[in-house]
């Protein structure tokens, strides 16, 4: 269960601990990366075909597949109706982060132009694992199908018969993915950053995925592969911060909604009430012996603490420290915080709004930076799946104007030819 511990008891290093994620130990699994990458790159579909039949299935058939259309996908009505409306709630969200072109006269006659284009080939990682993800075919297959993404790979391991689940499939066609790949692991990463004679090499890799997954990304994103990703990502992590105005059951259910994700994964709770912490805890022990998943949340908890602070200023100030991937603030004042929040992922804004909702169908992304990664990086979102190129064009009064500026600090630099590309063009103009 949560160890707990006082703020204002804690010197530095104590703090700094607590502010330590599990470390992944990629010195361990980085070979077996590695084989398993260089594997995929020389043996392409035979590879990826054996290592899935090792690690996930042994099935017959084309490790690639087309996406069924949504009619042959049998699903219940309630089910589907469920998908669509996340759909519809995560599609209005991201339509609305449309890059804008931007074009600027920085001085008469120069011109500065900033437009997007969308990456050409991206591939999509959905977990499987433990538990069936088809949120996350949403949370990466609108903003690419928004962004108008030509080719779309969505690799996923397949169930132990070879087959795909019916919601990860009406996701997928919801979403317009172009192909389907049945592999999991480093070995899909690998697959679509290098391509294989079926599946299409892709220009960035996104999605979560256990440490192997993490480790691959990493490591083929500065290969010869050329492949960029979407950022580093870890277990998945949840920080609550609560005052005297929440409720102990709903903070309970937000730690629990985490810790089941996995054994790695991290929750922290802190608050300002000593009541709520003690409340807090009968309350998980309570919720945690109706859960199926309790063991793997129990683990969790195990490496997760709580900290009792003096006020709600305190508390923001040590999850600016911690850079949460998902953060809960628990209070009926929580917008009254907002400004203070520096660093976090993605944030839940008072008592009735659980970071479930955000998984699934509030709008926002649930692809998050991890292990303190939030003090740098940003979620997906739409711009993720765009590059932004800058244009310039100069008139030739603009050339005049600015030409001089550009030789002396060519000059200063020692450039000779970076001068002379100016300099004989303002001697015809001169002429």
């Amino acid at each position: 269960m949560l160890k707990s511990y006082d703020l204002a008891t804690l010197d530095e290093a104590a703090k700094a601990r607590l502010c330590k994620r599990t470390a992944v130990n990629f010195e361990k699994i980085m070979p077996v990366v590695q084989e398993i990458i260089l594997d995929v790159k020389a043996r392409r579909d035979a590879a990826v075909s054996e290592l899935t039949k090792k690690f996930d299935a042994d099935f017959d058939g084309p490790i690639v597949i087309p996406v069924p259309p949504v009619s042959d996908i049998d699903l219940d009505a309630e089910t589907k109706q469920a998908f669509e409306t996340a759909f519809n709630n995560i599609q209005m969200f991201h339509m609305a982060q449309q890059p804008r072109r931007i074009e600027v006269e920085t001085m008469p006659g120069v011109s500065c132009i900033r437009e997007a284009r969308p990456i050409e080939s991206v591939g999509l990682y959905v977990p499987g694992g433990t538990a069936v993800l088809p949120s996350s075919v949403l949370m990466l297959g609108v903003p690419a199908m928004i962004a108008g993404c030509p080719v779309r790979v969505m690799a996923t391991p397949p169930r132990k018969d070879g087959s795909i689940a019916p919601e990860i499939l009406y996701c997928a066609a919801l979403t317009g993915i172009t192909h389907i790949v049945k592999a999991g692991g480093a070995q899909a990463i690998a697959a679509m950053a290098y391509g294989t004679e079926t599946i299409p090499k892709v220009n960035k890799i996104f999605g979560p995925g256990n440490q192997y997954v993490t480790c691959a990304k990493m490591m083929l994103s500065q290969s010869d592969a050329l492949v960029g990703i979407d950022m580093p990502a870890g277990p998945s992590e949840v920080l609550v911060i609560a005052d005297e105005t929440a409720d102990p059951d709903f903070i309970a259910a937000d730690l629990l909604s985490q810790a089941e994700h996995g054994a790695d994964s991290q929750v922290l709770f802190i608050t300002t009430s000593s009541d709520i912490l003690e409340r807090t805890k009968k309350s998980l022990e309570e919720q945690l012996s109706t859960l199926p998943r309790a063991e793997i949340a129990r683990l969790a908890l195990a490496n997760s603490s709580a900290l009792l602070v003096k006020t709600m200023e305190e508390a923001i100030g040590f999850s600016n420290e911690w850079a949460p991937e998902h953060l809960i603030i628990s209070s009926d004042n929580a917008k009254e915080y907002v400004s203070l929040i520096l660093n976090a992922g993605s944030v839940f804004l008072g008592n009735y709004t659980p970071e479930s909702v955000g998984d699934y169908a509030s709008g926002t992304n649930h692809t998050l930076p991890t292990s303190g990664y939030a003090a740098m990086y940003s979620g997906v979102s739409l711009d993720s799946f765009f590059k932004l190129i800058t244009f310039q064009h100069l008139s030739p009064e603009g050339l005049k104007e600015l030409g001089p500026t550009v030789e002396i600090m060519a000059a200063s630099e020692g450039l000779e030819a970076h001068k002379q590309a100016v300099s004989i063009r303002l001697s015809k103009l001169s002429s």
